[in-house]
């Protein structure tokens, strides 16, 4: 039987079984416990300030109370992810992680590109850019042709790398039970990765590294450590 080499580690929002997910501390203890990479979300705020943030609104008490569009950069210290913890900005995690692991950047807000774009090439990070709405990709890789991006996939579409291509895109962000052997093929084809969400689970990390998946993105990330070495 081939075999492949090990996948890619991408800690899905950094180790946030124990710290606040898209938080500094959790990129940072991720690539503690060995992160290859570390994935996480962007929105931008209203004065223009990219943010490391899952949702569109911030909270107190646990109820969505601001979008983060009508928010300045300096109104998001009201909304503490922990004591002592804020939500960072996207310069402040590049500048964190440096080149001690590679920081996969999905952009969740629609015109945000060219916000991204610049922390990306103001940044000593290795980074690539990757979202849901592929025009998003489309017009990323348009600003910065050099930019790695990629494209993600919730269904099994019939032909997923198409999408890639026509995205321009390098990466096929693929649900990890809607991969098999087929499409990597094809994807390692026209020279694009093909990269596993979210999984959690030791055995699907053993079915996927077995088919050559390039790289696997989950919630667990001491324990895909841990079975990868």
């Amino acid at each position: 039987m081939r075999r492949y080499p090990k996948p890619e580690r991408i800690s899905h929002r950094g180790a946030h079984q124990t710290l606040p997910e898209n938080s500094i501390p959790a990129f940072l203890r991720a690539i503690e416990l060995g992160a290859d990479a570390i994935e996480l979300d962007v929105h931008a705020t209203g004065d223009g300030v990219v943010i490391v943030h899952h949702d569109p609104a911030v909270t107190a008490s646990g109820v969505a109370t601001s979008r983060l569009v009508d928010l300045s950069a300096s109104e998001l210290s009201r909304f503490p992810l922990a004591h002592g913890v804020e939500i960072p900005t996207l310069e402040a995690v590049l500048n964190a992680i440096g080149d001690r692991a590679k920081v996969y950047i999905e952009i969740k807000a629609l015109d945000i590109e060219p916000l991204v774009v610049r922390c990306i090439r103001e940044s000593p990070a290795a980074c690539a850019v990757h979202a849901f709405d592929h025009r998003v990709v489309k017009t990323v890789k348009a600003l910065f042709p050099a930019v790695r991006t990629g494209v993600l996939e919730v269904a099994r579409h019939i032909d997923p790398v198409a999408s890639l291509l026509a995205a321009g895109a390098e990466d096929l962000w693929q649900e990890a039970s809607f991969i098999d052997e087929e499409l990597i093929a094809r994807a390692h084809a026209v020279n694009a990765k093909v990269i596993a969400w979210t999984s959690d689970d030791v055995d699907q990390w053993e079915t996927l590294s077995g088919m050559g998946v390039d790289g696997i993105c989950t919630n667990r990330i001491a324990e895909l450590v841990t079975w990868s070495l």
